[in-house]
């Protein structure tokens, strides 16, 4: 009988480490997810601010009458003032010219070499 406690008692215990280490491997292996999706929001949100700052550089008044400024001999430009921009995505743009439609032209292979 006592040797039938001695082995229920080692089947027990077994069994606990068995269970011990497997929910130790679980978690384990939930937070290196938890700490690849932690890496993963760090960088986008870097990325996300270096896109932020260059927006805010490319959305700065100031650089549309720097541009003009610098380009002033090349182009040709006047200088802009400061009332006649607000930011850059509200610069109207020149509609684009309305093009004909014409019937599409068949090309021929015989002049083309393989």
């Amino acid at each position: 009988m006592r040797s039938l406690m001695y082995v229920v008692t080692f089947l027990a215990v077994i069994a606990a480490a068995f269970w011990a280490y497997h929910e130790n491997y679980k978690t384990q292996a939930a937070l290196g997810e938890a700490q690849a999706i932690r890496a993963d929001i760090r960088d986008a949100r870097a990325r996300l601010a270096v896109l932020r700052a260059e927006w805010a550089y490319l959305n700065r008044p100031d650089r549309l009458r720097d541009l003009a400024e610098i380009n002033f001999e090349r182009l040709g430009l006047m200088p802009l003032q400061p009332d006649q921009f607000g930011r850059v995505d509200q610069i109207a743009y020149p509609t684009p010219p309305e093009l004909p439609i014409t019937e599409p032209v068949e090309i021929s292979s015989a002049g083309a070499n393989p």
